[in-house]
């Protein structure tokens, strides 16, 4: 199989998140895709590549212009208003309860506007990691339009929580959506599962009314777990994309024999819509000593879920999310990948 990778993301390094109303020790830190990129060596999985650049085009058909543009100039903007030695750029105000949004404004405004979420600083780095993530996403689903049945794209900073014209939960730009819409251009019908422990809610949102990618979320229930808005089992799409869209919010404690009932489930979904490709959104926070979630999936369960997603009998494009556990995390990605290879 081969794995797609950029040193780019090391750049993108914060020190500090905001959380329980507190800023604490970052989680999303260059340490969780290095840990994956060794493991995937010293277990030879295949060739690890740098990715082909893309051209924007291919964000743009999928994320506001603005979004985009704001993205690329954000750090500069900051730091002309606070410094060039402010750590971090985290929103402090949101146009929330009919307050109008300022896409135009100081950089404050704008920030709140595009950020729904305290919890995706933005930082020198942060562009150039995001963009290359993007080229790594494309890279892989370029090899699955190949031909390939299987490829593995180690994105990060990750990105199904970043939705068309906003971002947040530590996600800037949506790699497997835009991986997404490059298979359809080139007629390719690709269906999403989303395994991380949090909502794709910005995958969601932006597939929620068309009919030509079905989405499929097993996670933890919104009720308690972030992203808190959406991700309800009764969000089933809308206009074109009415049944398209199907949520498996999970309780608090899941093990393995409950959550395979749900990856059971999501595999005769996928099957059902009949999709030339999945395009699996890997997050490895349904981890057991995952610091930030609460299931309690182990390590071999992750063989297991590969395998389940290899009785598809379709290609898959593994895209990278969330998991935040160091020292189990590349160990769980091999398990999911060698999982499927060997099924």
């Amino acid at each position: 199989m081969k794995t797609f990778y950029s040193p780019a993301h090391l750049e993108h390094d914060p020190q500090v998140q905001f959380e329980a109303g507190q800023l604490l020790p970052a989680v999303e830190v260059p340490m969780r895709a290095e840990t994956v990129r060794v493991a995937i060596e010293e277990h030879k999985l295949g060739p690890i590549l740098p990715p082909t650049p893309f051209s924007d085009e291919h964000i743009l058909a999928v994320h506001d212009a603005g979004l985009v543009s704001f993205l690329g100039v954000a750090w500069h903007d900051w730091t002309e208003r606070y410094g060039k030695n402010a750590p971090v750029a985290i929103p402090s105000a949101w146009p929330a309860k009919g307050l109008p949004e300022k896409r135009k404004g100081d950089i404050e405004a704008r920030l709140g506007t595009y950020a729904f979420s305290a919890d995706a600083p933005i930082m020198g780095g942060t562009w150039p990691a995001a963009r290359e993530a993007v080229n790594v996403a494309l890279s892989a689903a370029e090899v699955i339009r190949q031909g390939e049945k299987s490829a593995f794209a180690l994105t990060r900073p990750p990105g199904h929580h970043a939705a068309s014209d906003v971002f947040g939960g530590f996600c800037y730009l949506n790699n497997a959506a835009i991986a997404a819409q490059y298979l359809i251009k080139a007629g390719i019908r690709p269906a999403v599962l989303d395994v991380d422990y949090h909502h794709g809610n910005g995958t969601q949102s932006i597939f929620y009314q068309r009919s030509d990618v079905f989405f499929c979320s097993i996670h933890a229930d919104p009720n308690f777990a972030y992203p808190h808005f959406l991700g309800f089992a009764d969000e089933r799409g809308e206009g074109d994309g009415e049944g398209y869209n199907l949520n498996m919010p999970l309780p608090n404690g899941t093990d393995w024999e409950r959550y395979d009932e749900s990856m059971k489930f999501a595999m005769g979904a996928i099957k059902h819509m009949g999709p030339d490709v999945l395009i699996l959104s890997m997050g490895l926070d349904t981890y057991i000593e995952d610091p930030i979630a609460g299931f309690r999936l182990k390590c071999d369960d992750y063989l297991k879920m590969g395998q389940r997603i290899a009785s598809l009998g379709k290609p898959v494009l593994f895209m990278f999310e969330g998991g935040y556990c160091f020292g189990a995390l590349g160990q769980l990605a091999v398990n999911v990948l060698e999982g499927f290879h060997n099924a």
